[in-house]
């Protein structure tokens, strides 16, 4: 981490962010003086390491339970925040569903199911945070995407329609929420070396996509980007889709 506090004073909202990218965003959010609101669907061990981790490093952070999927749970998220720190200045929508099923197969519950969380669940939050994030008065909204958004994907169906909602929906926003001063942007992680749970196989995906360094990223490189998107200095990005991927997305 850079050391640079450029954040004190916010208020950060993360979805998902018990592991992986969420709690690499979470962590260097942190960092960079934000008091972080740490969201997880349900695995609250997780949710106090990274709280934890936060408060070693001499940051603020609290947990919140709850699957966003709900609007009840998308404003308790919000009321948390509020209660806590008195404000909302970021919202980061990174909580999301994946898998990996034949369209055949796939039932409608296997559908709405993915897009209930990713997509469903950023309006949600959004809808719930937005009366703070406009006294913000320079409130940050970001989306997590994914690659097969852009590029499709195999057996993937609901998560690249998903993804790809939220492409839409960060444009939307961007137009908006202009006028409150509030900026929205879509950061799209790709190949990114994530833990997954026991014996879950590589998504196939990945294996027809390769970067051009020929190394996979980590969630710090996705994290890196999100919290430049959250500082002063980037005010003047709005409805952008940012990959992060090593040029995987070029060598499709």
């Amino acid at each position: 981490m850079s050391g640079n506090k450029e954040l004190v004073g916010k208020v950060a909202i993360v979805t998902g962010a018990g592991r992986n990218i969420g709690r690499a965003i979470a962590l260097a959010l942190g960092d960079g003086g934000a008091s972080i609101v740490v969201n997880v669907r349900s695995n609250t061990t997780e949710a106090g390491a990274v709280v934890r981790e936060i408060e070693a490093a001499g940051g603020q952070a609290v947990s919140h339970t709850g699957n966003i999927a709900d609007p009840r749970s998308a404003e308790s998220l919000a009321e948390t925040a509020l209660s806590q720190y008195g404000h909302i200045d970021i919202l980061i929508n990174n909580a999301a569903l994946r898998g990996e099923k034949p369209f055949e197969q796939m039932s409608f519950a296997d559908w709405r199911a993915v897009l209930d969380v990713t997509l469903d669940g950023a309006f949600h939050c959004v809808k719930a945070c937005l009366p703070a994030l406009k006294k913000s008065g320079g409130g940050r909204i970001i989306n997590i995407g994914g690659m097969s958004a852009h590029t499709g994907a195999k057996n993937r169906a609901h998560v690249v329609t998903a993804k790809a909602g939220i492409v839409g929906f960060t444009r939307a926003l961007a137009h908006d929420l202009s006028d409150a001063h509030i900026t929205a942007n879509c950061v799209v992680p790709g190949l990114i070396g994530t833990a997954r749970p026991k014996n879950a196989p590589e998504p196939q995906h990945h294996f027809a996509h390769r970067t051009i360094s020929g190394q996979r990223g980590m969630p710090e490189d996705v994290a890196a980007v999100v919290r430049f998107l959250c500082n002063a200095a980037a005010s003047y990005i709005t409805g952008q889709t940012v990959h992060a991927n090593g040029g995987a997305y070029l060598g499709s």
